[in-house]
């Protein structure tokens, strides 16, 4: 939950208190709903403090709306850098290091432990090691945000809620497309793998 500056943000206030109204929701019954204090609830009808992009996707559930319809254009600016914050900036850090890790591994894998015997097991064990690490650190930021497909990924990236047809689609789809992307990849790799094994042994037999 960040801060506001200036009561730039008032009108989600607003907008949080009619929606909760109509629901016929008390501001303990919202409260309830999210897991966090009356206090906070109070906070940002009163435009004192901002839920972050968790609590906002949570909240267009409850009210049963898409997210353009509680954040207006102006407050777009300030949504964006809650999303971008230190948790999305962690996120894509963690995604970088998973994906050169992904990528080194079947590369240098072979010569490794082909031609550096305990030393270059020792280098590999610790290459796979932090990029799994990192790959975990993914799914637990996916976890957090109940992202599950790519375009659930690229709908946050662009903070944007999906519609409950989309939800129910991703939702769907979410099992196969983790099948096809865990497939892809360890085709991928041991294709990479092949090419470079071959490569060292006519190289350097």
């Amino acid at each position: 939950m960040l801060e506001t500056k200036g009561g730039t943000i008032m009108e989600l206030g607003k907008h949080i208190q009619q929606y909760r109204k109509d629901l016929g929701l008390s501001q303990d019954d919202l409260a309830q709903e999210l897991f966090i204090s009356r206090q906070t609830v109070s906070n940002w009808e009163r435009g004192t403090t901002y839920p972050d992009i968790q609590n906002l996707m949570l909240l267009c559930k409850i009210f049963d709306i898409e997210l353009h319809q509680l954040v207006q254009e102006g407050d777009m600016t300030e949504l964006r850098a809650i999303s971008h914050g230190a948790d999305y900036k962690r996120y894509e850090r963690h995604a970088l290091i998973m994906t050169w890790g992904f990528f080194l591994c079947p590369l240098l894998g072979f010569p490794l432990l082909y031609y550096w015997n305990w030393i270059g097991t020792s280098i590999f064990l610790l290459l796979a090691g932090t990029t799994f690490y990192y790959a975990h650190q993914v799914e637990r930021f996916k976890k957090k945000y109940d992202l599950k497909t790519i375009k659930e990924l690229v709908a946050y990236d662009k903070n944007k809620a999906l519609t409950k047809i989309e939800q129910r689609e991703e939702k769907a789809k979410a099992p196969y497309q983790k099948i096809i992307l865990v497939a892809s990849f360890a085709l991928a790799s041991a294709l990479i793998t092949l090419l470079v094994a071959g490569i060292c042994l006519f190289l350097f037999p």
